[in-house]
């Protein structure tokens, strides 16, 4: 692990809606607070957060309610998706200037895109911003996955801090932990919650688990257990989050997983499984099934 400022618990924070699809403010004041309690920083409209299907005034909402519940306690990662660059620019602009920390960006994913027109992409978005900016490669949800060659060239950009990467590929997170030993300026993150713990042993600086949501505590002294070489802690803890992350993910899509999770928050108060359109709530059965599960 280096000793980049970039490191840590970052949890890809829902986005907490109400019936109406509007931002529920005071549901994001108590998650941040709750995360901040725990030492973990939260990552805004990333995909578990429904970044593509929050307005751009709900986001600038979101981001300024975050900033200022957090109240410089820890950092705050803001997504960035869509496919309009100039938008990504402005937008990235507002979070920043908001208070945001970092912002962390997917590839545009309308068009398949080039090795070299995903390094164009990044570079010249990072020139074009005045934050920090993180690479974000999630082969799931874009169907494309950035090259280690051009993270490797990425990594030397001034403006880009580290990347997040949520590829299920053992010998690719390898690679991309790798580049970013023995150096300060860029930070490798595991968004791949499973191997949380080993990406921590081969040397990476954080890791993004979509279960720190409910449980942010067991991230953060599964990262502390790390930090301090105890992998015995950490591994325990490593196979208790994963039981945990079956209740939400088993046989379910993505979509249908990121509801189920807000119902496991809304046992504990944080906010309502309520989500942004096209995704649904789950059946009142299936709510239910997932609090006996809790029991």
């Amino acid at each position: 692990m280096n000793n980049s400022k970039y490191c840590g618990v970052v949890v890809p924070m829902v986005t907490p809606v109400t019936q109406d699809g509007r931002l529920d403010v005071e549901a994001v004041k108590r998650i941040i607070h709750f995360f901040a309690d725990n030492q973990v920083s939260p990552l805004l409209m990333g995909t578990t957060g429904e970044g593509n299907s929050v307005s751009q005034a709900d986001g600038q909402l979101f981001v300024e309610t975050a900033v200022k519940a957090a109240d410089g306690r820890i950092l705050i990662y803001a997504g960035l998706t869509g496919n309009c660059f100039a938008e990504q620019v402005r937008q990235a602009e507002v979070y920043t200037a908001l208070g945001a920390d970092v912002i962390v960006a997917t590839l545009p994913t309308y068009y398949a895109l080039t090795a070299d027109q995903m390094y164009e992409y990044y570079k010249t978005l990072a020139d074009c911003i005045t934050g920090p900016l993180m690479l974000y490669n999630i082969l799931a949800t874009t169907h494309m996955s950035i090259p280690v060659d051009v993270i490797k060239r990425l990594a030397d950009h001034p403006n880009i801090v580290g990347l997040k990467d949520s590829e299920r590929d053992l010998e690719r997170m390898a690679q991309c932990i790798d580049i970013a030993k023995g150096r300060d300026d860029f930070a490798y993150f595991c968004g791949w919650a499973a191997q949380s713990a080993h990406s921590l042993e081969l040397g990476g600086n954080g890791i993004v688990p979509s279960t720190g949501n409910y449980v942010p505590e067991m991230f953060r002294q599964l990262f502390d257990a790390a930090v301090a070489g105890d992998w015995a802690t950490a591994n325990r803890l490593q196979d208790e989050t994963n039981e945990i992350a079956k209740i939400y993910q088993k046989d379910r899509t993505l979509g249908q997983s990121l509801t189920a999770l807000k119902v496991m928050m809304q046992t504990k108060g944080l906010c309502e499984p309520w989500m942004l359109m096209p995704l649904t709530r789950l059946s009142a059965e299936e709510e239910k099934a997932i609090r006996d599960a809790l029991d």
